[in-house]
């Protein structure tokens, strides 16, 4: 018996190897992009540069796609060798289409969801599309069904279902492929979901582990002991005793944003999300461990270190956007490092390999909710912010409005991605520059029904530049930005950096801009059907480099527009904050393809 395990034990190895080793090859081929973020490091940059700063001036409109669904369209586009992968907004629609054949429809795949999962989910229906591994498309639906299709035909290879729609989980990101595993999240923080990670066979679906955002030990994947937060041990039931009674069951913390992948380490690294409620009145405690960066096990789950960014969070400042993994010099020494634009307006670098913070700086100086960022080692604030009770939402209990804070609840940066080139060794990171009001209210929590407690207005930050986004350059070893480029709205879509010194982001107008790598200069622009909330995708097709873009306005800033709401308190403050954006875009859903002239 023990010699069967032992051979069951090596075929898994070696198939999780074969998997890894396939699909590494062809992510560190620039001609396609098989998973969201281009590679496991979330890096978003390609080696192409066919495109570059001398030409893209010259960038027209190759073809175009309708999606055939309104809503936000987030995500973008996989091609993988001749064929290029569409996906959509709920209901979750995937295309296959034959770039050689004008994009000739090879397939379509239309689950059939329960239309009430739409209620349920928060700012907007979108989904942050499909991955490739392994001859299948994987898909995780807004019903949290997790769908393994067969790439070349369309057809369920297998599908497992990851949440309850009616207790208010549902799925909103993509999906990450490890080794022979599908490494998957869940949304539902504003619904009193506990969050968690789930590991699924990519052969078969059957899960492998689970490991919670709070609870005990066993379901938190810890060692007390080797566990640690800033180089110390996480100690026993770190997952419970900053949470009062049983809250932590319906603690938030989810995890609906990107992961990203070490291969060396066998680390997986992704965010936590607010805890619930959103009044945190009712929520003593530091609510560990949400709004936490997590390093895990790839093979076991088991978490290897963490760090809670805004512990005892009372703006909704989730931690879920992307963990982009460089190798770097810093303070004199080659480090393997993590940066991560929180949307509590700090970027932090951290050595991704012990946990060790190494920069937290505002990368938005309209941020006034904390002062700073601890560094000091030795103090007991070490790594904490430290936060300005004006701005805080408890400071004089619950049914009082705090005004003037900077972020607003969607943060210096959501989970539009940000890009980093190698060349430059600079982040290009799309923000929000908009401050908001915020009242807590006592909420009690019912399965399935929003549990957030607060109510919320947006606005342009004060004394700006009057409008509520910026495009920025950031150096992560100095906490710096570089340059940044005014916009009139939230730049809500991922951003592109190429090896031709060319770096690609869209805007809420409808605009798909080129700029200087390395100053920032506007190349070119071209405006598109749609608002864009989609990520600038590229690749190559008969020797020729394209790049691609989902246009559809939506998401928590275009809400309003999205699904038809005028109450400036709606979208949980959104809809007041961009009411203008209706005089520049409409919803759509249209696919963009841009190449220079033959």
């Amino acid at each position: 018996m023990k010699r069967l395990l032992i051979a069951a034990s090596m075929l898994t190895l070696y198939a999780g190897s074969s998997y890894a080793a396939d699909l590494q090859t062809m992510m560190d081929d620039p001609n396609q992009w098989v998973i969201q973020t281009g590679d496991y490091k979330n890096q978003r940059y390609s080696e192409l540069d066919q495109i570059n700063k001398d030409n893209v001036k010259d960038l027209q409109v190759a073809w175009t796609f309708s999606t055939g669904v309104l809503r936000g369209h987030e995500g973008s586009p996989l091609v993988v060798g001749d064929v290029m992968y569409v996906h959509t907004p709920f209901p979750n629609i995937v295309y296959a289409l034959d770039l050689k054949n004008d994009g000739k429809i090879i397939w379509k795949y239309e689950p059939k969801q329960d239309p009430n999962v739409i209620p349920v989910m928060c700012c907007d229906t979108v989904n942050r599309g499909v991955a490739y591994a392994d001859g299948k498309i994987i898909l995780h639906q807004a019903d949290t069904t997790v769908v393994a299709l067969d790439a070349k035909t369309g057809d369920v290879v297998w599908s497992v279902v990851n949440g309850d729609p009616s207790k208010g989980e549902t799925n909103t990101a993509t999906v990450m492929p490890v080794k022979d595993k599908v490494i998957v999240g869940i949304s539902g923080g504003e619904f009193g979901v506990r969050g968690s990670v789930t590991a699924y066979s990519l052969k078969d679906g059957k899960k492998i582990w689970r490991a919670y955002s709070m609870g005990p030990d066993s379901d938190i994947l810890v060692d007390p002991e080797k566990t640690t937060v800033l180089g110390k041990p996480v100690g026993k039931d770190s997952g419970l005793n900053t949470w009062e009674g049983d809250q932590w069951k319906i603690g938030g913390g989810t995890t609906w944003g990107w992961y990203s992948y070490d291969a060396e380490e066998n680390l997986i690294y992704y965010g936590t999300g607010n805890p619930s409620t959103w009044n945190p009145t009712q929520r003593p405690g530091d609510n560990r461990w949400s709004m936490t960066i997590m390093a895990r096990d790839a093979d076991t789950g088991v978490a290897r270190w963490f760090y809670q960014m805004t512990p005892h969070d009372e703006w909704d400042y989730d931690g879920i956007n992307e963990m982009i993994l460089t190798e770097q010099k810093i303070d004199g020494k080659d480090r393997k490092l993590l940066t991560h634009f929180d949307r509590n307006g700090f970027g932090y670098t951290l050595d991704r390999v012990t946990g060790e913070l190494l920069v937290a700086e505002k990368y938005d100086p309209a941020v006034n909710w904390a002062t700073e960022v601890v560094m000091d080692k030795n103090s007991d604030q070490y790594g904490r912010p430290q936060v300005v009770a004006k701005y805080s939402t408890e400071q004089n209990g619950e049914d009082v409005n705090s005004t003037g804070i900077c972020p607003a609840a969607l943060g210096s940066k959501d989970q539009q991605p940000a890009s980093y080139s190698p060349k430059t060794e600079l982040f290009y990171v799309p923000t929000n520059h908009v401050c908001m009001d915020y009242e807590p209210f006592h909420v009690a929590y019912t399965a399935g029904q929003p549990y957030v407690g607060a109510t919320l207005s947006m606005y342009p930050a004060p004394d700006s530049h009057g409008g509520m986004g910026n495009f920025i350059a950031w150096d992560n070893t100095e906490g710096k930005i570089k340059w940044s480029i005014p916009e009139q709205f939230s730049v809500w879509s991922g951003a592109l950096a190429t090896a031709g010194d060319v770096v690609f982001y869209g805007t809420l107008e409808g605009y798909l801009k080129a700029v200087d790598s390395t100053t920032g200069k506007e190349l070119y622009k071209f405006k598109t059907p749609s608002g864009i909330i989609g990520n600038v995708m590229t690749y190559s097709q008969g020797g020729k480099q394209y790049v691609a873009v989902l246009s559809g306005v939506g998401g928590w800033a275009g809400i309003g527009l999205a699904a038809g709401l005028t109450n400036p308190n709606d979208g949980l403050g959104a809809v007041g904050g961009y009411a203008a954006l209706s005089d520049y875009t409409a919803l759509g859903g249209q696919l963009t393809v841009f190449s220079l002239p033959n």
